[in-house]
């Protein structure tokens, strides 16, 4: 089972763990996740991690509900200011 966005999943060999806010598939067939830990006990968000797809194990399906797709894009023409004279 293919590691989802909103799941939560580890890195094998480093033990790294966070919840799955990334993807980027590339040309020649890698997929590469990006998985951001939780909010360190100090208050400070981590950087999140990224890593090939294969390296990874689900350690929770749908860890976190994934939000509305609608961006309410795309924008219409904007209002442009007429230039001054």
């Amino acid at each position: 089972m293919a590691i989802q966005l909103g799941d939560k999943a580890r890195d094998k060999v480093t033990g790294f763990e966070g919840i799955c806010v990334a993807r980027t598939d590339w040309i020649s067939g890698c997929a590469r996740l990006t998985l951001q830990p939780n909010v360190g006990k100090d208050g400070k968000v981590p950087d999140g991690q990224t890593f090939d797809e294969p390296m990874l194990e689900l350690v929770k399906a749908g860890a976190l509900k994934m939000g509305p797709k609608n961006t309410g894009g795309p924008r219409p023409e904007p209002n442009r200011a007429s230039a001054p004279r």
